[in-house]
């Protein structure tokens, strides 16, 4: 794989698309001898986060570079998604959350995303969660989150070369 492939690495929690999704996007930095980028939405809003952000980037090692960009990350794959490079974006719903969180039109922000996405100039390997085969949220800030985050995955499935469906720690090829 080279160029501007967009790989989309969709599934549960804890289902193995991160692991994944990394494994992917280092093989593409040494095809290319180039370090990976990290664009990280995650905040750390209590201990337990910060210490998961922790674990994350010990596991990835001294040779990725992480830019943490939990609401402009249209912005961050803009700048980091150039030629010579190899982005991984973990995750899209952390994203959404944020956004939501932060009162952002989504709208807005999702047309930029997909905006950033169709313009990177090199490999681009994206990783979110599908919240939406559980049962139906009892809450309407819930339901919100899970449509918002449904809608954003059909677009950015739609804008991918390749698209993987991960459970179990195995990936399924949606396209």
């Amino acid at each position: 794989m080279t160029g501007a492939n967009v790989v989309f690495f969709l599934g549960g929690a804890r289902s193995g698309k991160s692991r994944l999704a990394q494994e992917l996007a280092e093989k593409l930095a040494d095809s290319q001898t180039v370090a990976p980028v990290y664009l990280a939405t995650g905040q750390p809003f209590d201990a337990e986060m910060t210490e998961r952000i922790a674990r994350h980037r010990a596991d990835r090692g001294p040779r990725w570079r992480t830019v943490e960009c939990p609401l402009n990350l249209p912005e961050a794959i803009g700048k980091e998604a150039v030629d010579g490079n190899v982005v991984l974006v973990d995750c899209l719903t952390l994203w959404v959350s944020n956004l939501l969180l932060s009162d952002v039109d989504i709208i807005q922000a999702s047309d930029r995303l997909l905006s950033a996405i169709g313009n990177a100039r090199c490999p681009l390997v994206i990783v979110s969660n599908e919240v939406g085969l559980g049962i139906v949220p009892d809450n309407a800030l819930a339901r919100r989150f899970r449509d918002e985050a449904g809608r954003l995955h059909q677009c950015v499935a739609a804008a991918a070369d390749k698209v993987f469906f991960v459970a179990a720690g195995l990936s399924f090829s949606l396209k």
